[in-house]
């Protein structure tokens, strides 16, 4: 390689990697800017969220790792309505997504299935509706899980019985319907997790299908 190629090449590489962590988090402060325009914020709990900032690490709500990747969303018990949008699937590096409390409607997107290092997911005392996204059981480090208190349809998928790490698994007081898995960290969860639904009971295997009485 002649000496100009190869110093526009390593000029180049120290361009990606100088710019790359700021590419990085302007993307999820795209994503996080989305999100607020989806959400009514009476209070004004987002009011820091500036979208000309180089990154959100310092906005109210967020918490960054030492990389200026978002890890945490903590917008519980904040008043906010609205829906979720595909943006928050942009949210790679995130680790706890803490809705509860609130008044936001609509699906749950099934790009949050792309957050693969989510360890929770607080979405309770809601308004969502729908079905439980299947793609949640892509999430496998996830521990919490909790969906209760909203207005989610359809049955348990069977896929998130694949997450072996889940601890705490809670869909009462929804209207989803069928049987109750058996398999996985199904095997431990008490009944008070499924109560008021109109489920069927844990899953009798061979007996009846899954979604039976939806």
């Amino acid at each position: 390689m002649e000496p100009l190629s190869l110093s526009l090449s390593l000029f180049s590489l120290s361009f990606l990697l100088f710019f790359s962590p700021s590419l990085s988090t302007n993307s999820e402060g795209n994503a996080l800017h989305a999100l607020r325009s989806k959400l009514s914020d009476p209070t004004n709990v987002l009011q820091s969220w500036d979208p000309t900032l180089v990154n959100p690490c310092t906005w109210f709500h967020i918490t960054c790792d030492s990389n200026s990747h978002v890890i945490r969303l903590d917008l519980g018990n904040s008043n906010i309505s609205g829906s979720l949008g595909s943006e928050l699937g942009e949210l790679k590096h995130l680790q706890y997504l803490e809705l509860y409390r609130n008044e936001i409607s609509g699906p749950i997107p099934k790009e949050l299935g792309d957050l693969k290092n989510l360890v929770s997911m607080d979405l309770y005392d809601n308004k969502f509706e729908g079905e439980i996204p299947k793609s949640l059981a892509n999430l496998k480090s996830l521990r919490f899980l909790r969906l209760n208190n909203n207005k989610l349809t359809g049955s348990i998928p069977r896929e998130l019985t694949t997450l072996s790490d889940l601890k705490v698994f809670d869909v009462s007081n929804n209207d989803l319907c069928g049987t109750i898995p058996v398999d996985g960290p199904f095997s431990t969860f008490q009944m008070e997790s499924f109560a008021n639904n109109r489920l069927n009971g844990p899953e009798l295997k061979g007996l009846a299908p899954y979604d039976f009485g939806c």
